[in-house]
């Protein structure tokens, strides 16, 4: 495994450089098509918005197939769908086949939808050794320290031999779904975007490789065979060593 950090001045400035990175790196992979697996929030949010500016037209959407690291079982128009959110500010705007897009059915039942999805993610990524190979997962990282929606009481998701699991917000139990550990870290790329003074912390943990990280999901994104990139903003950035 390796890893590298990236450090910019603002989350704008994190979104446009990182939305050249990825492009660059779905027109130089080696496939027909190229497996993204995203997250929401805030940065990620930032990034839908600058693809969509700069890469409206781009011939590369036809090999790029989207998928979805967690998802909160909410319908697809309520405006905590990640898929909702993708929709507005990227889908809508770029030339993308209907067929490349892999939402996860958050009006369903939790426990039916998290083995369809798996069922799905099987039949079209690659697999090795029982395990999907995601060309890139983007990842998020929160102020408790979790990834994806494996939050830090529920660190078992990170060991199951599952694809995927319904997972439960810490404190408001809102039904997720989301990849498990072991799913995510099979990835060929792993990138985390991280930005915000409240992130600073947790990623000086991680970072620090300190006996706190050992609690925190997060810290135990090791991609088996890939790499791990951190995009992060100086305010995050800003304990780090």
């Amino acid at each position: 495994m390796t890893e590298n950090i990236h450090i910019y001045k603002n989350p704008k400035a994190l979104a446009e450089s990182f939305s050249d990175q990825l492009m660059e790196w779905i027109a130089n992979s080696p496939g027909i098509h190229f497996h993204l697996a995203i997250s929401g929030g805030t940065t990620p949010n930032l990034l839908f918005s600058a693809l969509a500016t700069k890469y409206a037209d781009s011939v590369l959407w036809q090999k790029t197939h989207f998928w979805w690291v967690d998802e909160r079982m909410v319908s697809p128009d309520n405006p905590e769908s990640n898929f909702g959110v993708a929709r507005k500010l990227l889908f809508s705007k770029i030339v993308l086949p209907e067929k490349n897009i892999h939402r996860i059915r958050g009006e369903m039942n939790p426990q039916q939808e998290a083995a369809y999805y798996a069922k799905e993610i099987a039949e079209e990524v690659k697999m090795v050794d029982g395990w999907p190979v995601f060309d890139l997962i983007l990842l998020g990282l929160g102020e408790d320290g979790h990834t994806a929606s494996i939050f830090p009481d529920q660190m078992e998701i990170l060991e199951s031999d599952h694809i995927c699991e319904v997972a439960h917000h810490s404190v408001s139990l809102q039904p997720r779904i989301t990849l498990t550990g072991r799913a995510i870290n099979h990835a060929r790329k792993i990138c985390f975007l991280v930005t915000g003074t409240k992130k600073a912390g947790r990623l000086a943990e991680i970072w620090s490789k300190s006996e706190k990280a050992k609690l925190l999901p997060a810290s135990c994104v090791r991609p088996v065979d890939g790499k791990l990139y951190w995009y992060v903003d100086q305010s995050a950035a800003q304990l780090l060593p």
